[in-house]
């Protein structure tokens, strides 16, 4: 079955609505087919009503009427279980487009640069995935219903009128074109203002995402009516939209009615006249046949009509979802060659890398040698390059000039997906998801061993708190590891990179965020798990970096300085200013 993600085109979002659907041919036969049969009564029902009048007219037998009421009992009971094989038939195609829309979202988001990412309100990617994809479901809900009953109206009605009075034909087309006329007509003022209250929708789900993030800093600076204000301002901007949109939507369910209602009624005094003054040869029972079936057919074009505030917002939300299936900044790795053991070895060969749209490159010609086993710790002031650096080894940036390699292998060629298989960050925030100590620890690894995730607890110095916890390791820590110290979580982090047992270990600023003594648990754990591995530190505190087997200073993108602690101090450099800083013996 061809993937959801190529399907979707944010400038042509009718025609992948419809390639989404053609996805699964069967249901959808089978849905139109049990649709087609239990309609049947909704425009075969004027044609039993015509001719029980016209018997009635004629003074008829009553055994006619009854056949007539028979095939009607039949026709209508038939619409029941038609119905229930339509219902399940087609709204399991629904909801199966719907899995298959967040499913292609969530493995486009993970294919996805993390320049992408940085740029991107995860909150607005969260009302993506979420919201967008109901409203496309909605659609299909709303608007499929309402647009084949009115095309099986106007088949029947107009094949009935044909065979009954031909003549009558041209006041129906009439009516097709004065519906397109303000369908096409509301079309673009209809998608511009979607598309303005789309925008507004994602504003505002930015801001409360960063108002729920910055909750503890605003608190603590009694800045709360500021943080209402900004949310506010958004709420206000979606309501200003929203209203726009409603007065749009206004008019168009005014006029789709007026215009309709003046042709029912045209058609009936119509039909009338044709008959009063014999102009055509139109019985009472074919009068209320003609003024039935046109008054159908508007009826069905007026729900068509009215059903365009939901057409258009969910054509938006596959603009807004193909925003994401067509951004072209993606981490490159398909069709590249999948790592299969890692030994280490790192090295940079003059390697470069500039940010889209700035004018200098956050790393320039950088020339590194990293040895499997080595430790080597990163310094510099924040901007100096060192996250650009951990990123680039990670494969979240690809060099921009030179090259980096992995065991001797350019990464340009590899799969990084596969190489991170090896890799373990301990970051400066440990994230934890919402899930018991045991789901976090062994996160990708499900059938992971007890007594692994034991080992991997106590070497962290994790396994007293953890076994204090109130349901031991099977104790829910919270979104985020909210019910955790940040001790505790930094552990937890340490103990889920150990069971992995990597071969390159990345730790960013592991420390900074700790107390005294909590600090020195986690630098315990650190040198256990550093034992080894190949280990790339970056770090403030210059304290945490003295045992490293190399220092590297970078400034501005370059290396400055780099060799062990005790040599660097001595050179009188960028590091040793940086340790009598920190120390607090400048100036003495």
């Amino acid at each position: 079955m061809t993937d959801a993600a190529q399907l979707i085109d944010g400038a042509h979002p009718t025609q992948s609505v419809l390639r989404l659907l053609a996805r699964r041919p069967g249901r959808m036969t089978i849905a139109l087919l049990a649709f087609a049969m239990k309609e049947v009564p909704l425009w075969f029902l004027p044609v039993i009503t015509a001719a029980i009048i016209d018997i009635v007219a004629d003074r008829g037998e009553v055994t006619a009427v009854l056949w007539w009421l028979a095939l009607a009992v039949a026709l209508l009971l038939q619409n029941y279980p038609n119905h229930i094989l339509y219902t399940r038939s087609f709204m399991r195609v629904v909801r199966d487009t719907g899995a298959d829309l967040r499913n292609a979202l969530a493995a486009r988001l993970q294919s996805l640069s993390i320049g992408y990412h940085t740029r991107v309100s995860s909150s607005i990617v969260q009302t993506k995935v979420v919201r967008d994809v109901e409203n496309v479901e909605l659609m299909l809900q709303q608007v499929t219903h309402p647009l084949l009953s009115a095309t099986m109206v106007m088949i029947g009605a107009i094949a009935m009128t044909a065979i009954a009075v031909p003549q009558f034909l041209p006041v129906y087309a009439l009516a097709v074109p004065i519906a397109i006329g303000i369908r096409y007509g509301m079309r673009n003022r209809s998608r511009v203002r979607n598309e303005l209250f789309r925008r507004e929708v994602e504003t505002l789900s930015a801001r409360v995402g960063e108002m729920a993030s910055l909750i503890p800093v605003t608190r603590a600076h009694g800045l709360e009516s500021t943080a209402v204000d900004r949310v506010a301002h958004g709420a206000d901007g979606v309501r200003e939209a929203g209203f726009r949109l409603d007065v749009l939507n206004g008019h168009v369910a005014s006029l789709s009615w007026v215009s309709m209602q003046l042709l029912g009624v045209g058609c009936l005094v119509l039909a009338a006249v044709f008959s009063l003054t014999g102009i055509l040869p139109i019985t009472p029972g074919e009068v209320v046949l003609l003024s039935t079936y046109f008054t159908l057919l508007t009826s069905g074009l007026t729900s068509l009509l009215m059903l365009i505030p939901v057409g258009a917002r969910g054509l938006e939300s596959v603009r807004s979802i193909g925003e994401v299936m067509q951004e072209p900044d993606l981490e490159l790795n398909e069709g590249k060659r999948a790592v299969e053991a890692v030994a280490g070895g790192i090295r940079l060969e003059r390697a470069s890398h500039r940010y889209a749209g700035s004018d200098r490159d956050a790393l320039h010609r950088i020339d590194l040698d990293i040895a499997p086993g080595e430790t080597v710790a990163f310094v510099g002031s924040s901007g100096s390059g060192k996250s650009t650096l951990l990123n680039l080894v990670l494969g979240f940036v690809r060099p921009t000039e030179g090259r980096m390699l992995l065991d001797g292998a350019d990464v340009q060629h590899l799969d990084m997906r596969t190489a991170r298989r090896f890799v373990s960050v301990v970051p400066q925030e440990s994230v934890l998801f919402e899930g018991t100590i045991r789901e976090n620890i062994a996160y990708g690894m499900p059938h992971l061993g007890d007594e692994r995730i034991a080992g991997a607890l106590r070497d962290a110095n994790a396994w007293d708190f953890v076994a204090a916890q109130p349901h031991g390791w099977d104790t829910v820590v919270g979104e985020r590891g909210a019910r955790l110290s940040g001790g505790q979580r930094q552990r937890l982090a340490i103990a889920r990179a150990l069971v992995r047992d990597p071969r390159i270990l990345l730790l960013d600023e592991a420390t900074s965020a700790l107390d005294p003594e909590s600090e020195e648990l986690v630098k315990e754990a650190l040198d256990r798990l550093m034992h080894g591995r190949t280990t790339l530190v970056v770090a403030h505190r210059l304290s945490t970096v003295r045992k490293a087997d190399r220092i590297v200073v970078l400034e501005h993108g370059r290396i400055v300085e780099q060799g062990g602690h005790a040599e660097l101090t001595e050179r009188d450099g960028r590091y040793a200013h940086l340790h009598l800083t920190q120390a607090g013996l400048t100036g003495r």
